[in-house]
């Protein structure tokens, strides 16, 4: 699947320009069939899947759940390479199923969800900060001819290829302060994000102090489809007021928000202003990193904070490098704590990081690089 905003998942996760997985799941090398568990309370939509699945040689159907604790219960029993799970289920639904499977016995997880239903976009996103790795949206029949069903087989395909860790859902705590001035006067913080991103983003937003003395900008890929509920439920994770860049902005009079990339429109700094800009998608991406970073590197230069965290491909390498190189503060998550090492490598190969962090280390990090104090809640 392409990595723009576009594409068929939340966060635009499997661009065309570069692997970037940090391992592969058995049942996927060699002669071994993918042994997939369907997780759906839809007679007809759990119909559907069966037969888009039953047609691949390679595939093979080891379980069928109708509900939350079946789906866990079975994932402990069968051990499945990769678990197709369905949000809205009686008695524990998906996104409390994915959390007790992701924390008891960690398996690669796409959620097949509609993009209509406010509760299911939010429980959707909470089962992606707890470790899921892609999302779906449910086939409406307004697809054309087998479109959806490729899809479907490619991304349980892909997302089964992805190394998953026991992921205990973090909650809301505040962190300690860490000492240690800024080296130089900061104006704005940049994150940049994409499989693995609403959890990252959610724990990094969770150590910063309330309200933020600097803007904080975040670019992370996600599906136009998807996009209507995220800015509201990592608005709803943390202290923070979150919302989508608008254009036209003063940077200034952004000072203690927290501003996301729409999908589909890139968001840069010009002559002070935060401007959307719909010029062709950069790795395949539309919003890019690179294309933030790079803006900010030229317009602010040291007044940069910046880090790149998990995600796939090598967006957002090339402009956190530009920010190194214009006297900016540079972070990369780790290997070990992303769910996907693709753009952080990348960034790590050229050097672009002045530190490469665990994600818990980040969130501090960034407090201290930018001479944040802790402030009251006002939200």
């Amino acid at each position: 699947m392409s990595a723009n905003s576009r594409g068929g998942g939340l966060s635009g996760s499997f661009p065309t320009d570069g692997a970037g997985g940090s391992g592969a799941s058995g049942g996927t090398s060699g002669t071994k069939p993918l042994r997939v568990l369907l997780v759906e309370d839809s007679p007809t939509v759990l119909a559907h899947i069966r037969d888009v699945l039953q047609g691949h040689r390679d595939i093979e159907i080891v379980g069928e759940a109708h509900d939350g604790s079946q789906a866990v219960t079975l994932c402990q029993r069968l051990r499945p390479d990769v678990i197709s799970m369905d949000m809205m289920l009686p008695g524990m639904d998906g996104q409390a199923a994915t959390e007790a499977i992701m924390a008891h016995c960690p398996t690669p997880i796409l959620i097949v969800s509609s993009s209509t239903n406010r509760g299911e976009l939010l429980r959707t996103y909470e089962a992606l900060a707890a470790g899921a790795v892609e999302v779906l949206e449910k086939p409406n029949g307004r697809q054309p001819e087998g479109e959806w069903e490729r899809r479907y087989v490619t991304l349980l395909r892909l997302v089964a290829r992805i190394r998953v860790i026991t992921h205990v859902r973090a909650r809301l705590q505040r962190p300690p302060s860490v000492p240690g001035p800024a080296q130089s006067r900061r104006a704005v913080l940049a994150l940049g994000a994409s499989t693995g991103g609403p959890g990252a983003l959610m724990q990094i937003l969770q150590a910063l102090p309330v309200p933020a003395p600097l803007p904080v900008l975040i670019v992370m890929h996600i599906n136009a489809v998807f996009s209507r509920g995220f800015a509201e439920w990592l608005d709803g994770q943390t202290h923070h007021n979150v919302r989508y860049a608008r254009g036209g902005e003063a940077l200034r009079e952004t000072v203690g928000q927290v501003i996301l990339a729409p999908p589909d429109s890139h968001l840069i700094v010009n002559q002070g202003l935060l401007q959307l800009s719909h010029v062709p998608p950069r790795h395949s991406c539309r919003p890019s990193v690179d294309v933030l970073f790079e803006s900010l590197a030229a317009e602010l230069g040291s007044g940069v904070v910046a880090a790149l965290l998990t995600g796939m491909g090598r967006d957002g390498a090339q402009g956190l490098l530009e920010i190194r190189r214009a006297g900016g503060a540079t972070l990369a998550q780790d290997e070990a704590s992303s769910m996907v090492y693709g753009m952080p490598r990348e960034a790590a190969q050229l050097g672009a990081a002045e530190r490469i962090l665990p994600l818990n280390e980040i969130g501090p990090t960034l407090v201290a690089l930018s001479g944040m104090s802790w402030g009251g809640h006002t939200k």
